[in-house]
């Protein structure tokens, strides 16, 4: 197999400028980018990955001055958590301006604006600025619904070397942005990450709405559907091999059901597993929600590229910095 073509920075902005396709690394995922101002750039996007034209993609920029080229409106609130987590693993979704980025919008007066802090992307989009690219559209850059990557490895196994991809190493967040709505008058918690509801909070200063909360809502902007988001459906970052969560008693016991009988399925579990098989695969999920996060898809990538069949893995804590990687979970359980 040829060696992928190694990309410098100054290389891969032009082909962002030139409205082609690029994959880069920011500190959650890789990226599948293009101009987010060429709608034909960004329906390249939806082709390469088989996503659905109205499903929104998020607009990723150098800074916060970039904010004018695209949202029409940015509420006391979003500033403020704005100023809190840019650059960082944070999405604000504001109301868009007419006629701009209409193709990322997928049908929406709305739009999905990040500031990436992965150094290597910092440096992409100041690149592709002074090109005249204010904001680069970029969902994970892989399949749709599928899991997502966090190395340039994972990106080419699924596009192959005709895909150019930036090599930034392996991503330190490991799990998509956490997604906060400030388009309807208070902020609504729509896709969580590794921010922690009581981090956001503390930042706002204020309540931290989620969806169940706005149901038979009276305020005609709350009673108001949610705008579509990246990642949101029920059924996502799905794994091949079918995966299943259990509480740490149930799985030992379907473990020691299995007897010497464990070909095709892999365990992922914080609480040690007791096998008498020598085939079964087992992984141990950190204690940690940041450190489980950094490694969940690399590993789920990792159980399919051994063929294995069934996932068994342990339910995570309750807390809330677990709920960035339950959220995962349980879409990837739902395939």
């Amino acid at each position: 197999m040829n060696a992928p073509p190694v990309l410098s920075l100054a290389q891969a902005a032009q082909i962002i400028a030139r409205g082609q396709l690029l994959a880069f690394p920011t500190e959650t995922v890789y990226g599948l980018g293009a101009d987010a101002s060429q709608d034909a750039a960004v329906a390249q996007i939806f082709a390469a990955k088989g996503r659905p034209a109205d499903h929104p993609l998020i607009v990723h920029v150098a800074n916060a001055k970039a904010i004018t080229h695209f949202a029409r409106q940015v509420p006391e609130f979003a500033q403020r958590l704005i100023d809190a987590f840019w650059p960082g693993p944070l999405t604000v979704i504001l109301p868009r301006l007419a006629g701009v980025a209409t193709a990322c919008a997928g049908g929406q007066d709305s739009i999905g604006l990040r500031c990436p802090s992965h150094p290597m992307a910092q440096a992409l989009l100041e690149q592709c600025a002074a090109l005249g690219v204010h904001g680069v559209a970029a969902p994970s850059a892989n399949k749709f619904g599928k899991v997502s990557p966090t190395s340039a490895a994972h990106v080419r196994s699924e596009f192959g070397l005709e895909l150019a991809v930036l090599d930034g190493g392996a991503c330190e967040v490991g799990i998509e942005s956490t997604i906060v709505d400030c388009t309807r008058g208070a902020p609504v918690l729509l896709r969580p990450g590794v921010l922690t509801r009581e981090q956001i909070e503390g930042a706002m200063g204020r309540t931290l709405l989620l969806p169940d909360d706005l149901v038979g809502a009276q305020d005609a902007p709350l009673s108001e559907p949610a705008p579509r988001a990246s990642g949101t459906l029920a059924s996502h970052y799905a794994p091949r091999a079918t995966l299943r969560l259990m509480d740490a008693k149930s799985l030992q016991t379907a473990v020691e059901l299995l007897g010497a009988d464990a070909k095709n399925i892999a365990v992922y579990a914080r609480t040690p597993v007791h096998t008498r098989s020598s085939a079964l695969i087992v992984r141990r999920m950190p204690d940690g929600a940041a450190a489980t996060a950094q490694q969940l898809f690399a590993v789920l990538r990792d159980f399919d590229a051994q063929g294995v069949r069934l996932i068994w893995v342990e339910n995570v804590p309750q807390d809330t910095a677990w709920d960035g990687v339950r959220d995962r979970l349980q879409r990837a359980a739902a395939h």
